[in-house]
This record gives structure tokens, sequence and C-alpha cells, in this order.
């Protein structure tokens, strides 16, 4: 497991799309609604940046469509391991559009390339490409 490391710039605790403080704290602001719309615009923002995506944006993003993919009945484990957000779904049952879960596949693919802040900080760690397999399996649960 990563531990919170000076060679990164962000809060960071493990490899997973919630692990990090900016996805934490997008969790819990979620998870105090009863409405899909931060999903909506957490991948709307990545999906949306022309140029460069900031780390932040990113890391909601990715939380983002780990709760499509949940929502699909696809979570990972982190999603699981969540019991604020396994209660948030259960509450709330959404039931993404095929265009939200086509999003969420852009906004991944977005955060895996190269003008993407996360990425360039994962890839300064000797955990890069176990962040890169754990994103890509992501993209694998969306199945788009």
């Amino acid at each position: 497991m990563l531990q919170p490391s000076e060679d990164l710039e962000m809060g960071c605790w493990a490899i997973d799309s919630f692990s990090n403080d900016d996805a934490a704290d997008w969790i819990a602001e979620l998870t105090e609604q009863d409405d899909w719309t931060p999903v909506d615009e957490a991948l709307a923002t990545v999906v949306e940046t022309i140029e460069y995506v900031e780390a932040p944006e990113a890391a909601e993003g990715l939380a983002a469509a780990e709760v499509v993919a949940a929502a699909l009945g696809r979570p990972g484990p982190a999603a699981t391991a969540n019991p604020a957000l396994v209660k948030w779904l259960a509450r709330t049952q959404p039931r993404p559009s095929r265009q939200q879960v086509e999003t969420a596949a852009k906004a991944v693919a977005r955060v895996l390339a190269e003008d993407s802040e996360l990425r360039e900080l994962w890839a300064e760690t000797s955990d890069f490409e176990a962040w890169r397999t754990d994103v890509e399996g992501l993209l694998a649960r969306l199945n788009v």
C-alpha cells in the first residue's frame, strides 16, 4: 500500500480511486446528497477540460466513474469497502444512462492520457504500473 510520500504532491494512502484526499472529500459530499448531480458534474469537468487535467479534478472524476461502475453492479473493492457509498447507493438506487456510462469511460481515459496531472504524479512513483492497472480495471468495469 502506498503511504503518504513527499515525492507525491497529493495526499495518498493507496492506489484505488477513493484513497486520496480529493476523492475522499468528494465522496463525503456525494453521500450527503440524494441525487446524481455531483457525479455528472465531476465527470463533465474532466471530459470538458480542453487542455491539462489538474490532479484534484482527475481524482474526483475517477471517484465519480467508480460510482457509475458501482451503480451498474460492477463495484471495485474500494467501493464495496466504503460504507457511506454502499449506503448511498442503496438509498438512492441510481441507474446511470448509457450516455452517463460513456461519459464516465471518457473521463477515465482522459485521466490516463499524457495531459493528466494525476497520471504524471503517479508516473513519478514506483507504483505507477499498479495505479494504471487499477484505473484500466475501472475502465473495463464500465464496459463501454
